[in-house]
């Protein structure tokens, strides 16, 4: 039996830190490096770039990874490391040829291979008239004009990368793959696996989900950050990916951060949907595994199972919905609230005379009572419109702003801003589906040979994630009232125009007081939830958490919403700032 594969990750979206890549290749021994360049939110920002060119999308590849991977080819062919990433974003080939020509330069053997097959932009029409595309969760159409498509782009599997590993690439460029398949792919190349051992490669996906955001596994973005004693930069993870699908998450020694079961535990609660994780080449089954501490800053993840794959994947598409835009105001000292009161007058007379059709006010925190400083005693206001065209929305803020002499007392905008109110292609994120079988999936090789990937040979109708029923309700004990962030964690993010919202205790003893506790009713409540959003909750007990999606929280998509945490970031830590009634046996 091979030895565990050893999968460093670099980056978990475009524009990551710099240094982690010459830290993958230069630390501790890896067997492969990989990294995540295709955010989806990063997307929508990169295709807004090309909103008025849409062929110049086309040759867009990430500049930003070919610097950080010039100066690590010497290294990268001395210790062997194989290399991984979707950096090719729109054009692979092009990313491809690049290194190429850098590793000719240096007279270094490294081949490089990329996958194609995702680009769906040119077919788009064709794929509509045939009843494709249409919206994953709702089954709506996509009722958009082909030639408005900046970008439509499938998940692809991991078995292209497998390929071209098998063919001796040490260089893998990939557009965009599903997540999980930078990490299936090189896992099954390594032990060999076959398409139908799909309880190994949900184990291999459950391993790239938890490793695929970066440092999110080692302590970024953790609710108990406080807990880690060196938070500053904590470092990437590393997954050792053993023959029968199990792994330890680990990272390099001497990076910051740390690995715990609540780091790993964050972000296996993070952007799922439910206990069915859908993969192009498996279904993860996300309430089947089990954690352990293993040992200092090592994590074992076992017990992964997989069932067949969806005979559709997952199709990121990208439109302009007309222009948005925003300023910021800071109302200080006494009354904050009338001031603001003022403002949003101010705004309803700007948009008489320029009918934007949204208009937000965000209003963070409130004054110290006894400000010791200027910045104590201010709070920062955002104002954010949109419009169908770019001059209503300029409209609207300049003249919004130029009331300002006869405006609050104290009146001034963010000076950053102040020459930049024109606003901005406000992107929109379709997430559609496509027929696995009717993608024209291909592995590109080192000697110039095109090989085909076949779809999975055996794939399900996908009906719906199972259902969790809420514990019945019990007694605890007595009660005191708390942050309800003393007995749990949480982490959130987005999939599409959802929430995620994953929350689970700080001690097992409190699990089964949540699981009681924190109903779909109770979750709305506390989130001050508009009705208008459905809760959907599963229950992960292997993990002592429950998973939440709240269907439409961020309308109408993650990239074009208005909202300040337009994503969702902070959602867990407002939950876990709120005040309820826990027993007092689980306070320590």
């Amino acid at each position: 039996m091979a030895r565990p594969v050893r999968i460093a990750n670099f980056s978990g979206a475009m524009g990551d830190r710099f240094s982690a890549f010459e830290e993958a290749v230069q630390g501790d021994p890896v067997d492969v490096v990989i990294g995540d360049s295709m955010a989806e939110i990063t997307m929508s920002m990169v295709v807004a770039g090309f909103h008025g060119n849409r062929e110049a999308r086309r040759g867009f590849f990430s500049e930003f990874f070919l610097r950080q991977l010039r100066p690590q080819l010497p290294a990268i062919a001395e210790k062997r490391i194989k290399v991984v990433t979707n950096a090719g974003i729109y054009h692979p080939a092009g990313l491809a040829e690049a290194i190429r020509t850098e590793v000719a330069a240096l007279g270094l053997s490294l081949k490089v291979a990329y996958v194609t097959g995702d680009d769906l932009t040119d077919t788009a029409k064709h794929l509509i008239a045939d009843g494709q595309l249409s919206h994953l969760e709702t089954g709506a159409a996509l009722e958009i004009d082909p030639s408005e498509l900046l970008a439509v782009n499938a998940y692809l599997g991991g078995w292209g990368i497998k390929t071209a590993l098998d063919e001796g690439a040490d260089i893998v460029i990939t557009g965009r793959v599903a997540d999980a398949s930078l990490v299936t792919g090189p896992a099954a190349w390594w032990h060999g696996w076959d398409r139908g051992e799909l309880d190994k490669i949900a184990g291999a996906t459950a391993a790239a989900h938890i490793i695929e955001c970066g440092p999110q596994a080692t302590g970024g973005n953790f609710a108990g950050f406080t807990g880690i004693a060196d938070n500053t930069l904590p470092g990437f993870p590393i997954a050792e990916v053993a023959e029968d699908g199990g792994f330890v998450i680990t990272k390099r020694a001497g990076d910051g951060g740390a690995v715990t079961v609540d780091t790993v535990t964050a972000q296996l609660m993070y952007e799922i949907q439910g206990p069915r994780y859908l993969n192009p080449d498996v279904t993860w089954h996300t309430d089947s595994i089990e954690l352990a501490q293993e040992g200092p800053d090592r994590v074992r993840v076992t017990g992964a199972r997989g069932s067949a794959a969806s005979q559709t994947t997952k199709v990121g598409i990208n439109f302009q919905r007309g222009y948005r835009g925003a300023t910021w105001l800071f109302p200080t000292g006494l009354d904050v609230d009338a001031k603001i009161d003022v403002l949003k007058a101010q705004a309803d007379r700007a948009r008489q005379d320029h009918p934007v059709d949204e208009l937000h006010f965000f209003v963070c925190g409130q004054p110290a009572p006894d400000p010791q400083d200027q910045w104590q005693a201010t709070v920062a206001v955002q104002v954010a419109v949109a419009a169908a065209d770019q001059k209503t929305v300029s409209g609207f803020l300049n003249q919004f702003c130029s009331y300002g002499l006869g405006s609050i007392p104290g009146f001034y905008i963010d000076m950053t801003q102040m020459y930049s109110l024109g606003g901005q292609p406000r992107i929109d994120y379709w997430p559609g589906l496509v027929r696995q079988a009717d993608l024209h999936h291909q592995a590109h090789l080192p000697h110039g040979h095109v090989l085909d990937i076949a779809p999975p040979p055996d794939t399900v109708v996908f009906t719906g994630q199972p259902e969790t029923p809420s514990s019945a309700s019990a007694s605890f004990g007595p009660t005191a009232t708390v942050p309800f962030g003393q007995v749990v964690y949480a982490r959130t993010g987005d999939k599409g125009a959802n929430a995620n919202l994953g929350v689970w205790t700080r001690d097992e003893a409190a699990w089964p007081w949540l699981a009681a506790f924190l109903t779909a009713d109770r979750l709305r409540e506390l989130l001050n939830c508009p009705r208008d959003v459905a809760i959907e909750r599963y229950e992960q007990p292997n993990l002592h958490g429950i998973s939440f999606v709240l269907r439409g929280y961020f309308p109408p998509s993650g990239s074009a919403n208005l909202a300040l945490d337009q994503i969702g970031k902070s959602l867990g830590e407002f939950l876990r700032a709120r005040h309820v009634d826990v027993p007092t046996a689980l306070l320590h």
